[in-house]
């Protein structure tokens, strides 16, 4: 029946027409955002995930910021021990070269002064960010240092930032406050170091730090002069072997720490990639599959357009059978 009161082929054209240019203006949206899902409304548990994961990647960020000051630290102490390490191996090979009875110890001890004054410099200068793990002039000591290493989320969504503990006391090497707690500045005994102890303590420090308080070091503070007897020089060799093997285990420990935060700055930035590439795949428009589809739109919007006119038109037929 033809009606000139309804329309039902135009009625279904511009039905047929309003869904394509919907489909058409969600088609143009992910190709212009790149995004499938955009919005809660798109898809309500993709975009929960991809928020909750984009926020995520964030604090990793912070969390790798975080490793590379941390990273900074360990490298500042790391490079002073070092230098310190080299140091107390050639005040060492001084003390050996006053072994021998026919040289002047007083000019050896001038190398000695100078090259103690070096540590010093050493200790004082090793500091990154207010952060000194040689040098402490502290009342209260040092505590363990700790970096931000990882931000953690349960099953159960909550979170959680681990932390790289370092044992800073074990790389003191001055205390101003505590000589017992510095590696160049603690009584060590001589005597204890030989084969065969004969107990009595010959107890020996290197750097004197805290003369004046009652916290120095109670021993001698290894220093050659024109009187030293060969035995003396002896027990001041030892102690200085001694100090190397502890300095030479505070490296080996920060060393340990420099390679593990490197590895986990590596391992964060790995990950903050693994997260973008899997929110990614929630959200992300194919192009290829978007493009192919707005251009079929774009076909049937114009073949809608004409669907239209046609049906528009065909009620003007019914003018002709009163003429």
């Amino acid at each position: 029946m033809t009606s000139i009161m309804t329309n039902t082929a135009a009625m279904g054209a511009l039905a047929t027409l309003r869904s394509i240019n919907m489909e058409m203006e969600t088609t143009q949206a992910r190709v212009s955002s790149g995004l499938r899902v955009q919005a809660a409304a798109d898809n309500a548990a993709y975009w929960s995930i991809a928020t909750t994961m984009r926020s995520d990647n964030k604090a990793l960020g912070t969390v790798g910021d975080a490793l590379g000051l941390g990273a900074a630290k360990v490298d500042v102490a790391y490079t002073g021990l070092n230098n310190a390490i080299k140091v107390v191996d050639e005040i060492k090979a001084k003390l050996v070269a006053a072994t021998e009875s026919s040289v002047d110890k007083t000019k050896i001890n001038s190398e000695l002064a100078e090259l103690k004054n070096q540590l010093r410099s050493t200790a004082e200068s090793a500091s990154f960010s207010g952060e000194n793990w040689l040098y402490n002039t502290d009342a209260a000591g040092v505590a363990t240092a700790q970096i931000v290493a990882s931000f953690n989320r349960a099953a159960d969504g909550k979170v959680t930032v681990g932390t790289l503990d370092v044992d800073v006391t074990a790389t003191i090497l001055i205390d101003t406050a505590d000589a017992s707690r510095g590696l160049l500045t603690a009584d060590v005994d001589a005597d204890a170091l030989l084969a065969t102890p004969t107990g009595t303590a010959a107890n020996y420090f290197l750097i004197d730090a805290s003369a004046s308080t009652a916290a120095a070091a109670t021993g001698t503070e290894i220093a050659l002069s024109a009187t030293t007897t060969e035995a003396e020089v002896g027990a001041m060799l030892r102690v200085v072997d001694n100090i190397l093997e502890n300095l030479t285990d505070a490296a080996s420990s920060l060393g340990a720490v420099k390679s593990r935060v490197d590895m986990q700055n590596d391992f964060v930035s790995t990950l903050m990639d693994a997260i973008t590439k899997g929110v990614g795949r929630l959200v992300d428009a194919d192009m290829n599959q978007e493009s192919t589809r707005l251009k079929a739109l774009q076909t049937q919007q114009q073949l809608g357009i004409q669907s239209l006119s046609i049906a528009n038109n065909s009620s003007q037929g019914v003018l002709q059978l009163f003429r």
